[in-house]
């Protein structure tokens, strides 16, 4: 199950993040910046991390989800497909409502907090991570 959830967690956490990254490359909106800000967080904030850190930070969230994923399957709840995309995007929406607490404690420049754009982009790419987190569970 562990094996699995990691698995999930890293397929969506790269989909996600390779998103984000090419969004912020075309359109200049800070959105991978702010997926990949730690610097409001005590100590490690005060750290300039290499990206590779950054995707580190980013795929332990990413493969903590997957693990849930796949523990509510495998353990908790009956696998139907309709139940399996409810989760999917209820895990995805969770964390993409993170948009607004990591944007208000940013230090670093990020999107505004009520940038309609910024946050279409962010629900988007949150959109494509349930789904890729879905769609990824029966290919292990």
């Amino acid at each position: 199950m562990f094996k699995w959830g990691v698995y999930i967690g890293t397929t969506s956490g790269i989909a996600l993040g390779l998103y984000m990254w090419i969004v912020e490359l075309v359109t200049e909106i800070k959105v991978y910046t702010l997926l990949m800000n730690v610097d409001f967080i005590p100590v490690i904030g005060d750290i300039h991390w290499p990206v590779y850190i950054e995707w580190l930070f980013h795929m332990i969230i990413s493969w903590g989800i997957g693990v849930l994923f796949c523990y509510l399957f495998m353990k908790k709840i009956k696998v139907t497909m309709k139940r399996q995309w409810i989760a999917a995007f209820i895990l995805a929406g969770g964390a993409a409502t993170s948009y607004f607490p990591l944007t208000a404690l940013a230090i670093k420049e990020t999107p505004g907090l009520f940038d309609l754009t910024a946050i279409t982009y962010w629900l988007i790419g949150h959109a494509i991570y349930a789904i890729v987190l879905k769609s990824s569970y029966y290919r292990t």
